[in-house]
C-alpha cells in the first residue's frame, strides 16, 4: 500500500508534489534559477508520460523586476541631472564632460565591490541610484572653476591647471564631508547590517571615484572638448548658438532671482532675532511632528504574493483539512478577480521529517497548512486584497484560525524566520499560569488598533487518547511498557515512526520507504483500537491491548516549544494599517501590565523584527552623532577654527525638520532606509554651507565686516548651493515616487533627502549668513587662509 500520507499539496486544486529549491546565503538567486532552467528540459525528457514539472514560485522575477526598477531609476535621474547642469552651464561640451564622469564613477564603484565579494543586488544598485545627484559636484565644479579662470584671460591650458589646483583640497574635504556621514552604517547588526553596508559602500567608492576622475579624466576631456568654445572678452562678440541662447534667456531669470534673494537676505539681516525665530519654530514643528510620523524597521515590499496560513480544530485528519483548503480556496477565488490570480498552492500538513528542516516551525500538524497565492503583475496592491481576507474568511469558516506569514525573503529575513514582525514570548516552568497570561495576553493585544492575525502558536487542546499500561499486568505476560507502545505506534502510525527501513531500486537507485501499517479502516472505534495485537521482542504469545491497558480521553499540547531550556508561549501579531513602531509600544505597555501577575522566575519577552528595529534605530542615532562629530572635526582641521563648523552646521536641524515634514505629508513612517537618507542629506548640507562659510570668510579678509561678508557669500554663492541641492534633489526624484517593482523599499530614502536638502538649503541660503554675521566678529587667521579657495561646490560663471 501508499506510505502514511501527513502532506498533501495542491496547485490550482490538482493533487501535485512540491520542490522547494534553497540557494545557500552566499550565492546569487539569479544564477540559481538560471541553471535550474538549463536542467528542467532535461529532467521533463526523463519524466514519465502524463508527468507535468514546471516552476512555480521564482523569486528571480522580483529580483530581475526590481533590479530593472533601480536603474531605471538611476537612468531617469541621470537624464534630469544631465539636462539640470546643461540648463546653468549652457554648454552641451561641459555637460558632456560632467555626464560622462557619472558611469565612470558608477563602473569604478561596481569594479570594487566586485573585488571584495559583493553582488549586483537592490541595495548595491539602490546605493548607486543614490549617489548620482551627487556624482555630477566634482566635474561641475571643475568646469565651474576653469570657466572662472577662463573668464580672467587665461590659455585653456593654464586655466585647466589653475582651475584644478585651486579645488583640489577643498573639494576633496567636501568628499570626505559626505563619505564620513555613513560612519553609522559601522554600528548596525544583524539583517539591517547586511541590507545597508553594500549600500553605503556603493556611495562612498562611487564618490571617491567621482573625485579621483574630476582630477584626471575631467580636465583632459575640457581640453579637448571645450577647445572650440568661445572663451574669455576676446569672443564676446560671437553669436550664440541654440543652447547657448536658452542660456541666455536662463541667466536672465536667474539674475532676478540673485536680486530678490539678495533683498530678501538684507532683509533678514536686519531683522535676526526674527528670522532665527522663525527657524526655532522650524525646529519645535519638526520636534512635534515627530510623533505622528511613526517607525518601521523596513518598508513593506508589494511582491505580487502572499501566504496565508489555515489552521482547522484541533484533531482534524489531513483528508478533512483538505476540503476545509479548497472551500477557503474557493473563497479567495470568489474575493480576488480570475483575471488577477496567477497561481494558487495549497500545502497542507506536515512533509516527512527527512523535510523538515526546509520548512517553518508553524505548522504543527494534520490540520495545520498554507496557502501561497501569486497575484499577475497587472495587479491591485496585495496589501488590499490581506485586508478584505482577514475580514470575511473568519465570518465564513468559524472555528478555523487564519493569519498571514511573510511572503517575500526580505520580511522573512527581517523577521528572523518567525512568521510574525511581533512575537511575545510567555517563558517558565509553570505552564498552567504561563499558558493562562498568554491566553490574556492574546485577547488583549487583537484590541490593539493595527494589531492584525494576533494569535497563540501553540495549540493545547488537541484530543488524544492516553493509553494507561498496567505494569504488573505486562510484566507477567512477559511484555514492557516500551512493547506496548512501539505496537500502538506501528499500528496507527507505521513501522516508519520506530525503525525506519528503506529499498533501493537497483535500476533507478531511489530509496523508497517501506513500512507497515493497520489498515485505517480497521481501526474505526475505540473497541477495534483495543484489540491491537501486542507482541514482544522475545518469543511468546500476542496479547490484546485491552488485556494490558486502558484509554483515557484528553485534552495535549499538539506541540511544545522551549527557550532557553524553559517551556514558551508565543504570541504572534502582525500590523495592518499602522506602523510596527506604535503597536509595538501598546505590546509593551500590556506586557508591563501582565508581568505582575506571572510567578517568580517567570518572563514575558517581545522579540522578533520589534526588536532588530529598535536595536537599528538607536545604533543609527548614536552613529549619526558620531557622524556630526567626526564631519565637524573634520572641519575644524580645514579652517583652523572651531567656530566656523559650528556656523556651518546650524542648518542640519533645519534639514532634520525637513525630513520630518516630507515624511510626514507623503503618509511615509521611519525607517532604516529614511534613516539613510537622513545622513546622506547631512552630508549634502554640510558641503553646502562650507561653500558659504568659505567665500564669506575671503571676504572678511579683503577687509568686509561679517555683515557685508555674509551678504556677499549669500549673492555670490546661490548658484553653487542651488546647483548642488538641485543636482540631489533631481536626482531622487525618480527614487523617491517608488516606481517598479520594490521601489517601495527605497522611496523613503529619496523623500527624507528631497525633504532635508530643501529646507536645509534655504537654511543655508538665509540662517547660516545670519549666524556668521553674528558671531564672527573679527576676521580668520590669515596665516591658516593666505590661499583662499575660491570654490568648493559650483561656481558662478559669471563675475560678480
Amino acid at each position: 500500500g501508499f506510505a502514511v500520507q501527513t502532506n498533501i499539496v495542491r496547485q490550482d486544486g490538482r493533487r501535485s508534489v512540491l520542490l522547494t529549491v534553497i540557494k545557500k546565503g552566499g550565492a546569487s538567486t539569479l544564477t540559481i534559477v538560471k541553471q535550474l532552467k538549463q536542467l528542467l528540459p532535461g529532467i521533463r525528457a526523463s519524466a514519465p508520460p502524463g508527468l507535468e514539472v514546471k516552476e512555480l514560485f521564482d523569486q528571480s522575477l522580483f529580483v530581475r523586476a526590481a533590479i530593472a526598477g533601480v536603474l531605471t531609476e538611476g537612468a531617469i535621474a541621470a537624464f534630469l541631472t544631465g539636462l539640470m547642469i546643461l540648463l546653468f552651464l549652457g554648454s552641451w561640451r561641459s555637460t558632456l564632460v560632467v555626464i560622462t564622469s557619472i558611469p565612470l564613477s558608477i563602473l569604478t564603484s561596481l569594479a570594487i565591490l566586485s573585488l571584495i565579494g559583493q553582488t549586483l543586488n537592490v541595495m548595491t544598485l539602490g546605493g548607486l541610484a543614490l549617489a548620482v545627484g551627487i556624482l555630477v559636484d566634482d566635474a561641475t565644479v571643475e568646469i565651474e572653476n576653469i570657466h572662472r579662470n577662463l573668464g580672467l584671460g587665461k590659455r585653456l591650458v593654464q586655466a585647466i591647471l589653475d582651475g584644478a589646483q585651486q579645488i583640489a583640497t577643498p573639494a576633496f574635504v567636501s568628499t570626505l564631508s559626505i563619505c564620513i556621514v555613513f560612519v553609522p552604517v559601522v554600528f548596525l547588526t544583524g539583517p539591517a547590517k547586511y541590507l545597508f553596508t553594500p549600500l553605503a559602500m556603493a556611495v562612498v567608492f562611487a564618490m571617491l571615484a567621482s573625485y579621483l576622475l574630476s582630477r584626471t579624466i575631467v580636465p583632459t576631456l575640457v581640453r579637448y572638448l571645450l577647445a572650440g568654445e568661445a572663451h574669455g572678452p576676446a569672443d564676446a562678440g560671437a553669436a550664440p548658438g541654440f543652447f547657448g541662447r536658452i542660456h541666455d534667456v536662463f541667466q536672465l531669470q536667474f539674475e532676478r532671482l540673485r536680486t530678490a534673494y539678495v533683498g530678501a537676505l538684507e532683509a533678514a539681516l536686519s531683522r535676526r532675532a526674527r528670522v532665527l525665530a522663525v527657524f526655532g519654530v522650524i525646529a519645535l514643528s519638526g520636534a512635534a511632528l515627530l510623533p505622528f510620523v511613526g517607525r518601521d524597521f523596513f518598508p513593506e515590499v508589494d511582491t505580487g504574493q502572499f501566504r496565508l496560513h489555515v489552521r482547522a480544530p484541533a484533531g482534524t485528519r489531513i483528508e478533512e483539512t483538505e476540503q476545509v483548503f479548497a472551500d477557503v480556496e474557493a473563497a479567495i477565488r470568489r474575493l480576488i478577480p480570475k483575471e488577477e490570480i496567477q497561481l494558487v498552492i495549497d500545502n497542507i500538513g506536515q512533509p516527512q521529517p527527512i523535510n523538515l528542516a526546509f520548512t517553518d516551525s508553524v505548522t504543527v500538524g494534520a490540520s495545520d497548512g498554507e496557502i501561497l497565492v501569486a497575484l499577475n503583475p497587472d495587479h491591485q496592491p496585495t496589501a488590499k486584497w490581506m485586508k478584505a481576507l482577514r475580514e470575511t474568511l473568519p465570518r465564513e469558516f468559524p472555528g478555523v484560525t487564519f493569519f498571514f506569514q511573510p511572503a517575500d525573503i526580505v520580511s522573512q529575513i527581517l523577521n528572523f524566520g518567525l512568521p510574525a514582525p511581533i512575537d511575545v514570548q510567555v517563558i517558565g516552568f509553570n505552564q498552567q499560569a504561563t499558558h493562562e497570561v498568554a491566553v490574556e495576553l492574546t485577547a488583549r493585544m487583537a484590541r490593539i488598533p493595527g494589531a492584525a492575525d494576533v494569535h497563540l502558536h501553540q495549540v493545547v487542546n488537541a484530543p488524544s487518547l492516553l493509553v494507561n499500561v498496567d505494569r504488573s499486568r505486562a510484566a507477567e505476560l512477559g511484555l514492557t511498557q516500551r512493547d506496548v507502545a512501539n505496537n500502538v505506534l506501528v499500528s496507527l502510525s507505521s513501522s516508519a515512526v520506530v525503525s525506519p527501513n528503506y529499498w533501493s531500486d537497483p535500476r533507478s537507485g531511489i530509496n523508497y520507504l517501506v513500512a507497515v501499517q493497520t489498515p485505517q479502516s480497521r481501526v474505526d472505534s475505540v473497541n477495534t483500537l483495543m484489540n491491537t495485537s501486542v507482541t514482544a521482542a522475545t518469543p511468546g504469545p500476542p496479547q490484546l491491548l485491552s488485556n494490558l491497558a486502558t484509554l483515557e480521553r484528553r485534552e495535549l499540547p499538539a506541540v511544545i516549544s522551549h527557550s532557553n531550556v524553559q517551556p514558551v508561549f508565543d504570541v504572534y501579531a502582525n500590523v495592518q494599517d499602522k506602523d510596527l513602531g506604535s503597536v509595538a509600544d501598546a505590546v509593551k505597555r500590556i506586557t508591563a501590565e501582565l508581568r505582575p501577575k506571572l510567578p517568580p522566575g517567570h518572563t514575558i519577552t517581545v522579540r522578533g523584527q520589534v526588536e532588530s528595529m529598535n536595536s537599528a534605530f538607536v545604533r543609527l542615532g548614536l552613529g549619526l552623532i558620531l557622524a556630526v562629530l567626526l564631519v565637524y572635526l573634520l572641519m575644524v582641521v580645514n579652517f583652523q577654527s572651531w567656530l566656523d563648523p559650528f556656523i556651518i552646521i546650524t542648518a542640519l536641524p533645519a534639514g532634520l525638520c525637513g525630513i520630518v515634514w516630507m515624511l510626514f505629508a507623503t503618509h511615509t513612517t521611519f525607517s532604516v532606509p529614511a534613516l539613510m537618507g537622513a545622513i546622506m542629506s547631512v552630508g549634502v548640507a554640510t558641503a553646502n554651507s562650507i561653500l558659504m562659510v568659505t567665500f564669506a570668510n575671503d571676504q572678511m579678509l579683503e577687509g568686509h565686516d561679517a555683515r557685508g561678508a555674509a551678504l556677499a557669500a549669500g549673492a555670490t554663492r546661490l548658484r553653487p548651493v542651488l546647483m548642488t541641492a538641485l543636482a540631489m534633489i533631481i536626482g531622487m526624484l525618480p527614487m523617491s515616487l517608488g516606481l517598479g517593482e520594490g521601489g517601495e523599499q527605497n522611496a523613503p530614502l529619496g523623500r527624507a533627502v528631497i525633504g532635508g536638502l530643501v529646507v536645509a538649503t534655504f537654511a543655508t541660503l538665509f540662517l547660516v549668513p545670519l549666524v556668521y554675521s553674528v558671531l564672527r566678529r573679527r576676521p580668520p587667521r590669515e596665516d591658516f587662509l593666505d590661499d583662499p579657495t575660491p570654490e568648493i561646490g559650483a561656481a558662478p560663471i559669471s563675475q560678480e
